[in-house]
């Protein structure tokens, strides 16, 4: 018998000496459900998001955080967009002003996550206790230690996401995982290939529920701007310091930091924290630049909506150059190690089942269009990021993630149904749909099998900016067909043991 089959039984055992209701007994107010109908799940990465989302799942009574792992035992030198939004927010979960108080610095690490995972727990059981959460350096270990585990939740690195997602779909775990599935196009296929032969429930978190795309959908069907010829997406990010060649100075590895299971897959090189913590999106090894950082909010839901199945097979991308002084005379910086402080990626897509051929344009970093004729004939500019839908007969312009489209000019919207306009405001974007998911056995919208083009597509980016040529894809090969230095970037690679 197995850990839920026994606690559903003496759940059921118990219930048969009280009537009083379950909410009662805990104490707590909040909803109770049995262990055994509970989903027993393991974090792994507890750095700044990792800490910043586990909130939601202590909350939410269908999970059960049984463990936390993290290469990184505990420091307080973690970056963040403000100095005390993770502090408050742990607080508020903890309904606690006083956690981390008079501790300078940003919280992280397993031991952090432990702490928190296991004060929530002990102050919503009515005796003041709860069973301790496990806590591992190795996501490894922790696999192969914690018995009757649903599913993990990924919150590391980029470049470490391939390797953690298979190893636990080859147990048969469930897998959530921040974006991307992979910084690596061959990884996120063999990821993709995995989750289809395991059947496991999988969920790639970039998704959400946006109405305002099928809405652009509908009109673009309705030939409201003819023939789709452009898709326009610009961010401000990246939001890190970005870097042009790598660290040149030793620096000792931190007590308590795993620097080699950090690097996971990626071949040796020396510690430097300029890799580390929210700073490794910038690099091509450890993440995916901003595209991969915000593009699939946008990309991966508009992919879904629009019905956008068949990868790019053409790929240019330009981004921003330097120099630097060497001997009181300035030299070109040969940046093959970072993406670009901002950048345009340019995709260009085949015929889909419901579009003609279209390109695609990625900016960052500042880069956007320029203000089409529409908006610049009132005065007006685009918004600092944003999303533009370009056809043979006019134009749709909408936030980051298709946020309140209107038709250009704003003028055509007089005519349209009040009941096609979205109060983005009050979407449900059920960002958590998940949880029921896995409970019910079925696989998520997000699901890491729906999301092979979006994979794709923003790994192909990387490839383009990093190798400086327009490459070619052929889709059913998965290989660059044009040049074989780019090709070679579709994969990495790897240090012994942790191949893919």
């Amino acid at each position: 018998m197995n850990r839920k089959e026994f606690l559903a039984k003496t759940a059921a055992f118990a219930a048969t000496f009280s009537i009083v209701p379950a909410h009662v007994v805990s104490g707590t107010g909040r909803k109770y459900v049995p262990p055994s109908d509970q989903i027993t799940i393991a974090n792994i990465g507890c750095g700044t998001q990792g800490l910043r989302e586990m909130g939601s799942m202590l909350l939410n009574p269908n999970i059960r955080v049984v463990a936390v792992s993290d290469v990184n035992k505990y420091s307080t030198d973690y970056i963040d967009w403000s100095p005390y939004g993770i502090r408050n927010n742990i607080r508020e979960v903890l309904e606690d002003d006083t956690w981390w108080e008079n501790v300078p610095g940003i919280p992280g690490g397993r031991d952090v996550g432990k702490e928190y995972v296991d004060r929530f727990y002990a102050k919503n059981n009515p005796s003041g206790t709860a069973a301790e959460c496990a806590s591992f350096e190795d996501y490894r270990e922790l696999l192969d230690s914690v018995s009757d585990l649903d599913a993990v939740k990924i919150m590391t690195p980029d470049h470490t996401h391939a390797s953690i997602a298979m190893a636990a779909m080859d147990k048969g775990i469930h897998v959530i995982t921040h974006k991307p599935i992979s910084n690596k196009l061959y990884e996120g296929r063999k990821v993709i290939e995995k989750a289809e032969e395991t059947g496991v429930v999988t969920h790639l978190l970039a998704w959400s529920n946006r109405p305002e795309y099928r809405q652009v959908k509908a009109w673009i069907d309705e030939g409201l701007i003819g023939d789709l010829k452009e898709i326009h997406n610009w961010s401000y990010r990246p939001v890190w310091q970005q870097w042009t060649k790598r660290p040149q100075e030793t620096v000792s590895v931190p007590d308590g930091f795993n620097w080699d299971l950090w690097l996971g897959p990626v071949p040796e090189m020396p510690y430097h924290p300029n890799y580390t913590h929210n700073v490794f999106r910038g690099w091509y090894e450890f993440g995916g630049g901003s595209v991969a950082d915000m593009g699939h909010y946008s990309l991966f839901p508009l992919f879904e909506n629009l019905i956008i199945t068949k990868p790019p097979v053409a790929v240019r991308a330009f981004g921003t150059t330097t120099r630097e002084e060497v001997d009181q005379v300035y030299q070109w910086v040969e940046n093959d190690v970072a993406f670009p402080a901002s950048c345009m990626i340019k995709w260009n897509f085949p015929e889909q089942p419901t579009l003609p051929a279209f390109d695609l344009i990625w900016y960052d970093g500042g880069m956007k269009p320029f203000s089409p004729a529409e908006l610049e004939a009132v005065g007006r500019d685009i918004p600092e990021e944003g999303l533009m839908f370009v056809g043979s007969e006019g134009k749709i312009l909408a936030g980051f993630r298709g946020d309140n489209p209107v038709l250009l000019p704003e003028s055509r919207m007089a005519n349209r149904p009040e009941s096609e306009l979205i109060d983005s405001r009050n979407v449900d974007r059920l960002r958590d749909n998940w949880v029921d998911d896995i409970l019910a056995g079925r696989q998520s919208p997000g699901s890491f099998i729906r999301a092979k083009t979006i994979t794709d597509t923003i790994n192909l980016g990387a490839v383009a900016l990093q190798s400086g040529t327009r490459i070619e894809f052929d889709d059913e090969s998965g290989t660059i067909t044009n040049d074989e230095d780019a090709n070679n970037l579709l994969s990495r690679e790897y240090r012994p043991g942790w191949e893919i």
